[in-house]
């Protein structure tokens, strides 16, 4: 079977994005309702810029779906722009008038991808740069996680996320005790209504002193098998793609799975999961505790798989920093263009996007097969094979 990867195209206001998903299996049944789901989720949180106004994302599929489930062949989606129709000059693909306002963009913002861009690639435009540096392509990776989340569905596999903190307000709640249909619920995708009212207070207060903020997002994959990803290679270790696929979101300079960090400053017998027998467990054991996040040696253990993700404040503010211009080199003022307060409750789709997208990837690795029904035997014959074990 072919490996499993996707590719993404398209400028923040060009006229849209393009997916192509490679090697997702025949027999998938796709619920286009699902999709579009997924794909408003992005578009929802409190603190939020102008231009989720504007957009209404829908990923139209060009192919490798036919009559409602996956061939086997590359999927291709399209997601229009709508804001094009305000940027057809200034993104336009052809060569146009010297006359035209091209919204040519000189002035670096600190903390975004437009210094080393631009001189990376020697442009004096830095709209070159920062038009595929914004996070406007995350809607195109949450288009490809949608078919790649039906296809974990299938297998048993669910994925959830909340926000953890926004600035120094903190969710204390363990995961396994959290009210997820409340967290859906939430414009800040907070755990309880106290939560709820301390994070949106955190978000106004920063909006009036015309700054960003960050914070911590959480995503948790249940129902995951023994045995994901490998400790024989470096880049077959679970954890580490994981990692460097949340580090590819818009803004993240963090990452830590299971209790990673706090582990650190602990001492060994306060945070290894121990294993008991466990006849009702498909594994034959489990863990008392999952301070490893689901992750041991590089493979997943049977826990819940946790991935926590640091965000920093979005480089764009309304009360700007000072900065340069990338031609003259003369100090300027940074410019303003349109984004949000606080991006943790629309980055939380996102993260489950690069989770479902690196999980769906080991899935296969494993258990790849053509067609979803020789997927399903294959892991269930693993499955089966562990009844050799803890039964002595």
């Amino acid at each position: 079977m072919t490996k499993f990867r996707f590719l993404t195209a398209g400028e923040s206001h060009g006229q849209g994005l393009s997916v192509i998903i490679e090697g997702l299996p025949a027999g998938l049944k796709i619920n286009e309702d699902e999709i579009k789901h997924q794909m408003k989720r992005r578009q929802i949180g409190y603190g939020s810029g102008g231009r989720m106004k504007i957009e209404d994302d829908t990923a139209k599929i060009l192919s490798g779906i036919r009559h409602g489930y996956s061939i086997g062949s590359p999927i291709s989606l399209w997601i229009e722009n709508k804001d094009f129709n305000n940027w057809s000059d200034a993104m336009s693909s052809k060569e146009v008038d010297k006359e035209v306002d091209i919204k040519k963009q000189t002035k670096v913002v600190p903390g975004h991808a437009d210094f080393p861009g631009a001189l990376k690639y020697q442009h004096n435009d830095i709209r070159n740069i920062l038009e595929r540096a914004s996070a406007r392509e995350t809607a195109a990776r949450v288009a490809a996680s949608s078919f790649a989340r039906i296809f974990l569905s299938q297998l048993g596999v669910s994925i959830k996320s909340r926000v953890l903190s926004n600035g120094n307000v903190k969710d204390e709640t363990d995961y396994s005790s959290v009210d997820w249909d409340f967290v859906e619920k939430s414009e800040v995708r907070a755990s309880s209504k106290t939560l709820e009212k301390k994070y949106k207070n955190v978000i106004d207060n920063t909006k009036k002193n015309r700054t960003t903020i960050g914070g911590i997002i959480q995503i948790i994959a249940s129902n995951i098998v023994v045995g994901l990803g490998s400790h024989i290679q470096w880049d077959k270790k679970l954890d580490g793609q994981i990692a460097q696929a949340m580090m590819s979101i818009n803004a993240v300079k963090g990452v830590e799975i299971g209790y990673g960090f706090d582990n650190s400053s602990s001492k060994g017998h306060d945070i290894h999961d121990v294993l008991i027998p466990d006849k009702n467990n498909v594994k034959n054991f489990s863990h008392i505790t999952n301070h490893a996040g689901g992750i041991e040696g590089g493979m997943s253990n049977g826990e819940p798989i946790v991935v926590n993700v640091a965000i920093k404040p979005i480089a764009t503010m309304t009360s700007p920093l000072p900065s340069v211009d990338i031609n003259t080199g003369k100090i300027v003022q940074a410019p303003y263009n349109r984004s949000d307060i606080c991006q943790t409750s629309r980055a939380c789709p996102i993260g489950e996007a690069m989770l479902i997208l690196i999980l769906t990837s080991a899935y296969l690795d494993k258990f790849g097969g053509d067609h979803m029904n020789e997927i399903k035997h294959n892991l269930d014959g693993f499955i089966k094979s562990h009844d050799q074990f803890g039964k002595s």
